[in-house]
C-alpha cells in the first residue's frame, strides 16, 4: 500500500480506478475532476428546481429585481446618490499593481493592459462598480484580437446571462459555461467558455452553487422603498389639502338666492387678497386654521431609518444628521469603510483574472511571479489620515515597500522614481540609512485617545 492509499484509507476514501466516470446527473465529464471525492448536490432543493427551468431561459426573478433597482435609481435621488457614492468610493485612486519581487515584464504588461482596457479612466471603473451594485453580478467578457491579446473587458447585462449549470450546481460544459439570451425572441445569442466570461457575484445564496446568481445591494430594501415613496406622496397631498387657512361664513336667516349671491361675490375675488367682508344682516366670518399636526412625521422617519438600515451608507452620511451623535456616526463610517473594502476586493478580482489571462496568452506563468491587483485607496480616508497610518506602520517596523503599498503606490515604481530623481536632480544623494526619517508613536496622546505620531529627520 502506497502513502496515498494510506492517507485515503485514513480519510475513509478509496482510490478510483483510471478512467472511472464520477459525473453526477446533469453534469458532463468536462466539468468534473475524475479524481475528486465530492458527492451529493450543492444547490438547495428549491434552487435545483429553479435550475431545471433556467435551462431554457434566464432567471426572471433576478431580472425583475434588477428592473426594480433601475427604476428606483431613476426615480429617487437618494437611491442614485447611494449607488454613485459607493461606486465612487470603491474606485477612488484607480487600480494599482503590487509585486513582492518587482518584475519589469509584469509591469510593462500591466501598463499596456490598463491602457487597452481603459482601466485608467474613472468612468469605466465607476460603471463596472455601479453595475455590480445594481445588478448584483459583474459578467465581464474578455475580448481577444487576432493576435490573441486581451483588448477589451466588456461588462455584459447580468439579467441576460444564463449559467449553464446542472442540478448538482456545477457547469455542464466549461466550453459553454455561460449563455446570453435574447429575451424578446427567446433565442440564444452567444455562448461563452469559462475563460472568456468572468462572473463576479455579490452575496449569492451559496458561493459553491454556480447556479446561484448574486443579489443587488438594495434588493431587500425594495418593499421599504415603495412604502417610503407612498408615504412621501401622502405627506404632500395632506399638506396641500389640509394646510391652507379656511373661512366659515355664517349668514343667519339668509335665503337661498341671498346665499348664492353672497357666495358668488366672495368667490369672484378669491384670487385677490381679501381683508374685509361686509354683511347687511346678522352673521359672522370665522377663520379655520389648517392642520396643526403636519409636523408629526414619525412614520416617515421610521421608514427612512428602515430604508437606510438596508443600505451600505449610514443615514448620517446622506445628510440626515438630526439627532445623530458624532461618535455614533464615526462607528457607522468604519462599518461603511469595511463594506467598501470588500467591494474593492470583489471588483479587483475580476480585473486580476483578466490580467492573468493576458499573461498566459503572452507565455508568462502568473503563478511564478506573484502579484496582486488592488485599488490604490483601500479606505475612504483623507490624505492626512492615510499618511498617519503609514507612518505608524513604519514605526512598528514594517518594510518600506509595504508602507508604500498602504499609501496606495506601487513600491517598485516609487523606488524607480527615487533612483531616477537622485540621478538627475540631486548631485549629492544621501544614503537611505542616513536620510530616512525617524518615526515615533505616543499611545493615548492623540485625538479621541488614539496614538500621536512624531517624525524627525536625522542631520
Amino acid at each position: 500500500m502506497t502513502m496515498l492509499d494510506s492517507v485515503l484509507s485514513f480519510l475513509g476514501l478509496q482510490r478510483l480506478p483510471a478512467g472511472a466516470d464520477t459525473t453526477l446527473p446533469g453534469e458532463s465529464s468536462q466539468a468534473s475532476d475524475a479524481r475528486t471525492s465530492e458527492g451529493g448536490r450543492r444547490p438547495t432543493p428549491e434552487n435545483q428546481i429553479k435550475t431545471i427551468y433556467r435551462q431554457l431561459s434566464v432567471d426572471f426573478e433576478l431580472r425583475a429585481t434588477i428592473m426594480d433597482i433601475r427604476q428606483m435609481d431613476r426615480a429617487d435621488g437618494r437611491v442614485k446618490r447611494i449607488h454613485n457614492r459607493v461606486a465612487r468610493d470603491v474606485t477612488r485612486g484607480g487600480l494599482v499593481l503590487l509585486q513582492n519581487d518587482p518584475d519589469e515584464r509584469i509591469r510593462r504588461e500591466w501598463e499596456t493592459f490598463v491602457r487597452r482596457l481603459q482601466l485608467n479612466r474613472p468612468e469605466k471603473l465607476k460603471s463596472d462598480a455601479r453595475g455590480l451594485l445594481m445588478e448584483g453580478n459583474l459578467p465581464m467578457q474578455w475580448v481577444l484580437d487576432a493576435a490573441a491579446t486581451v483588448v477589451a473587458g466588456v461588462r455584459m447585462p447580468a439579467e441576460t446571462i444564463r449559467p449553464n449549470v446542472g442540478i448538482n450546481g456545477r457547469f455542464t460544459d466549461l466550453r459553454a459555461a455561460y449563455t446570453q439570451m435574447d429575451l424578446t425572441a427567446g433565442a440564444e445569442l452567444a455562448s461563452f467558455p469559462l475563460w472568456q466570461l468572468t462572473m463576479a457575484r455579490l452575496d449569492p445564496d451559496n458561493f459553491d452553487d454556480l447556479s446561484a446568481m448574486g443579489r443587488p445591494f438594495l434588493d431587500a430594501s425594495r418593499e421599504i422603498w415603495r412604502k417610503l415613496r407612498m408615504t412621501d406622496t401622502d405627506l404632500v397631498i395632506r399638506r396641500k389639502h389640509r394646510a391652507p387657512l379656511r373661512l366659515s361664513h355664517v349668514l343667519e336667516g339668509a335665503t337661498e338666492p341671498e346665499m348664492q349671491a353672497y357666495q358668488d361675490r366672495v368667490e369672484a375675488n378669491k384670487d385677490m387678497i381679501t381683508t374685509d367682508f361686509y354683511l347687511n344682516k346678522k352673521g359672522s366670518v370665522t377663520a379655520l386654521q389648517g392642520d396643526a399636526n403636519l409636523d408629526q412625521i414619525g412614520d416617515v422617519v421610521y421608514l427612512l431609518d428602515s430604508f437606510f438600515a438596508g443600505t451600505p451608507l449610514p443615514k448620517g452620511l446622506m445628510g440626515y444628521t438630526d439627532g445623530l451623535a458624532r461618535d455614533i456616526l464615526e462607528d457607522l463610517k468604519r462599518d461603511y469603510y469595511d463594506e467598501v473594502d470588500q467591494l474593492q476586493d470583489v471588483l479587483a478580482w475580476v480585473y486580476e483574472f483578466g490580467f492573468r489571462l493576458q499573461l498566459l496568452l503572452r507565455g508568462l506563468n502568473p503563478d511564478a511571479m506573484p502579484f496582486t491587483i488592488t485599488f490604490a485607496e483601500r479606505r475612504t480616508e483623507t490624505m492626512t489620515q492615510t499618511t498617519d497610518r503609514a507612518l505608524k506602520l513604519k514605526a512598528l517596523g514594517l518594510p518600506q515597500s509595504m508602507v508604500w503599498e498602504v499609501m496606495g503606490y506601487n513600491a517598485a515604481a516609487v523606488e524607480e522614481r527615487r533612483t531616477s530623481d537622485a540621478k538627475h536632480y540631486d548631485p549629492y544623494p544621501e544614503p537611505d540609512q542616513t536620510g530616512a526619517p525617524k518615526v515615533k508613536i505616543t499611545p493615548g496622546n492623540g485625538r479621541k485617545g488614539e496614538s500621536a505620531t512624531d517624525v524627525s529627520h536625522a542631520h
